[in-house]
């Protein structure tokens, strides 16, 4: 694969075209960054018969680069979420620009910006061709980015969370912290222990318990009229 990640085979990604074609889910003949040189390799390895790129996933062409036209750019971070290889540099309400050496071409940048401003330009002649050294830093560039998405992801379900655990508590009645202090502290002074309920029905039951006395302090606060 030639690790563009540009998503013309239909799957979200090279390594996914890459697991469906192994599966038997996928033919060989649908990347158009591969192109012939890349359906014969794809042959080799699984032993399939070499066949006609597919033209409804596109054509095979030289690659380019997006260059993106800087007095358009409003800074709105649109094409950096869309890049899969961090091939683009910029900050909110700033100018971006898109590092060559880094881009695959894959052109995922253009639909999202809301301005028109990105353009697939051909690539300076140093950058011209794909090597499999390129696919390969792209690859593991792929795998950092996806790796700092889920640390963000697990990180805002963390924040989210403690944020309800704290809505939570804040949305406990005066009444209700007063009644379960003082039921807490009756079942202490009762002599019921802590690791004993813990022993004979856990955690569940000492719960249970507590809510079943706060419910009748509570009726006996509200006496029905």
């Amino acid at each position: 694969m030639p690790q563009t990640q540009c998503t013309q085979c239909g799957f979200s990604g090279c390594k996914p075209y890459a697991e469906a074609i192994i599966d038997q889910r996928a033919p060989i003949n649908r990347c158009p960054p591969g192109g012939t040189v890349g359906i014969a390799l794809l042959a080799a390895v699984t032993g399939r018969a070499i066949v006609a790129l597919d033209a409804s996933c596109g054509v095979e062409a030289p690659r380019k680069i997006a260059r993106i036209v800087a007095e358009l750019c409003i800074g709105c971070t649109h094409c950096i979420r869309a890049c899969p290889v961090d091939a683009i540099a910029g900050g909110p309400k700033r100018l971006h620009a898109i590092i060559p050496e880094l881009c695959t071409g894959c052109a995922l940048c253009l639909p999202p910006c809301p301005v028109d401003c990105i353009e697939m330009v051909e690539p300076p002649l140093a950058l011209v061709g794909w090597t499999r050294k390129d696919a390969d830093a792209a690859r593991e560039r792929l795998n950092r980015r996806d790796a700092r998405l889920a640390r963000l992801a697990r990180s805002e379900r963390r924040r989210l969370a403690e944020h309800e655990t704290q809505a939570t508590t804040a949305d406990i009645s005066p009444e209700t912290s007063a009644i379960t202090s003082s039921v807490t502290t009756s079942v202490s002074t009762a002599g019921i222990n802590d690791g004993a309920i813990a022993n004979q029905a856990g955690t569940e039951r000492k719960r249970a318990m507590i809510e079943a006395a706060v419910a009748r302090a509570r009726a006996r606060l509200n006496p029905p009229t």
